[in-house]
């Protein structure tokens, strides 16, 4: 797979791995590089099957596989420990690197995932899907900026979109692997397991998520042993990206908890 290091360079440092949610490209986490390598080694890449890392996604495709994939990746990296932190589907593959890596984990923090499929997310996964089958590429494109931004975001970023929108038509991962990275995700169901998660792992949200209603996050960290809950008022499902500020800061104050340079508690 696709990967790329940048950040601090010292053998000391410590690493954040950052992983993507559905669109699977390490791209989307421009908006953090900055903020993170002024204190991580900061290692992002392009799941199986997206962006730079081509390849044909199998029949019953699993969140295990994409774990064992990006572990595999990072051991052949020398990479042994990091802190996770992973947007929606990314945080999914996070709990699972939690149960079935959890030597390698510091510290998880899961941005608007959930313990099981939520009806609202579900219900705009089937019409994502109906678009993409009835509808062709270009409209599934077309419309994914309705479930991850704020209205008023969109109309200030209408050129940035439109850009976007021409990229993402070029270099679309393929019907046949979104359709099984989806259906993956829409599978997954951490409610039986997730006790046997001892990572501490902050569970981040926005109040104004379309996609995945902010009451998942408040879900998951009540079923974790070590789950903590922070609550953004804006940004959409992806205020990584639209409210990366206040986004960054949250982020940064968790992952140097306990180190001494954090300026201010995460909440």
């Amino acid at each position: 797979m696709y990967f790329e290091i940048s950040g601090q360079n010292s053998p000391s440092a410590k690493t954040v791995v950052l992983s993507a949610g559905l669109g699977g490209s390490g791209s989307f986490w421009q908006p953090q590089l900055t903020a993170l390598g002024k204190h991580f080694r900061v290692v992002i890449y392009d799941q199986y099957g997206t962006g730079r890392s081509p390849g044909v996604i199998p029949s019953g495709y699993t969140l295990a596989d994409m774990a064992s994939e990006l572990a595999d990746l990072l051991q052949r990296q020398h990479i042994e420990r990091y802190c996770f932190v992973g947007h929606a589907l990314g945080g999914m593959i996070g709990l699972q690197l939690a149960l079935t890596h959890p030597q390698c984990l510091d510290r998880l923090v899961a941005v608007n995932s959930w313990p099981v499929l939520d009806s609202q997310t579900r219900r705009c996964f089937h019409v994502r899907q109906d678009l993409l089958l009835n509808s062709g590429v270009a409209a599934y494109v077309r419309a994914q900026p309705l479930f991850l931004y704020p209205a008023d975001w969109l109309s200030r970023n209408t050129l940035r979109l439109e850009q976007e929108e021409a990229h993402q038509i070029t270099h679309f991962q393929g019907m046949e692997n979104l359709l099984r990275r989806l259906n993956a995700l829409m599978n997954g169901d951490f409610r039986p397991v997730l006790a046997q998660i001892n990572t501490p792992t902050l569970l981040l949200c926005a109040t104004d998520d379309l996609l995945v209603p902010y009451s998942c996050s408040q879900a998951l960290a009540e079923l974790l042993p070590y789950g903590e809950w922070a609550q953004m008022s804006y940004g959409g499902h992806a205020m990584s990206v639209t409210n990366s500020e206040q986004f960054n800061d949250i982020l940064l104050n968790y992952l140097l908890m306990d180190t001494g340079d954090s300026a201010t508690n995460f909440r």
